[in-house]
């Protein structure tokens, strides 16, 4: 009952400060905090405490490749968005990731061939997506958008954690991974301000993906070694290699 409890508290409280985060600082930030382990992250704590230490640490690799299909599908809804509309890019977008999903589940990864996937897949995909300069305007979001967020997020921790056993360390790990974010903040931009802003949000958001690479290699390394408190430090140099790409994003505008 703990447990459920935490998962409930805790998972709708971090969806809405890296929202409100992103809705702050504008959508190049909101991208690269959307390449942050947002509902896998959580996902993989619980799992640890649901399931053990090594469950959770095996799972690793699952949520890394699945991140490699989150790319695909922001380069498959950026090329199809350049002539498009957001209704088909999102279907086209979709299907290249469940059949990037698909074909990664019958193979198994080690945790640092998963790493070296996903970096491969950030550095290609990052080289083919346009860039654009910045989209003027204000991006406002409708007044549900947060609580569906949250409620979505949520629910998704409950139902994963809940079948876990069941799907085993790597299905759970790619699917946690499912974009239902990425899929709504890009549509609600591709929407309301056009191709250029649902492209630089999938750009960042691919380069934001570097973040969720390196909370993985420390969770998958160290989680066995350290326990929960694994998470933490995962946390601090996901936050930090965000930082430092922003930080470069800003130097490069100079």
């Amino acid at each position: 009952m703990g447990l459920l409890l935490l998962k409930l508290i805790l998972t709708p409280l971090f969806i809405a400060a890296v929202t409100l985060a992103g809705r702050k600082w504008g959508p190049a930030v909101g991208g690269l905090l959307m390449g942050l382990p947002l509902t896998s992250g959580p996902t993989s704590f619980f799992l640890s405490q649901e399931y053990g230490a090594a469950f959770a640490s095996k799972a690793t690799s699952g949520n890394l490749i699945g991140q490699a299909s989150v790319c695909v599908f922001c380069l498959a809804y950026t090329l199809a968005a350049q002539k498009l509309k957001w209704q088909a890019s999102a279907a086209i977008g979709l299907g290249a990731f469940l059949a990037a999903l698909l074909v990664c589940e019958l193979f198994s990864w080690p945790l640092g061939l998963a790493v070296a996937l996903l970096m491969a897949a950030i550095a290609l995909v990052s080289r083919f997506i346009p860039r654009y300069a910045e989209v003027g305007g204000v991006f406002r979001a409708p007044s549900w958008d947060l609580p569906a967020r949250m409620i979505i997020a949520t629910t998704i921790v409950i139902s994963l954690t809940a079948v876990a056993d069941l799907l085993g360390p790597q299905l759970s790990g790619l699917i946690s991974s499912f974009p239902i974010f990425a899929v709504i903040l890009t549509v609600f931009a591709h929407h309301l301000q056009g191709k250029q802003a649902a492209t630089r949000m999938l750009r960042s958001m691919v380069i934001g993906s570097i973040s969720l690479a390196f909370f993985y290699l420390v969770v998958g390394s160290l989680l066995m070694t350290l326990g929960p408190v694994t998470y933490l430090l995962a946390t601090a140099v996901a936050i930090s290699i965000s930082g430092l790409i922003y930080a470069q994003q800003i130097r490069s505008k100079k």
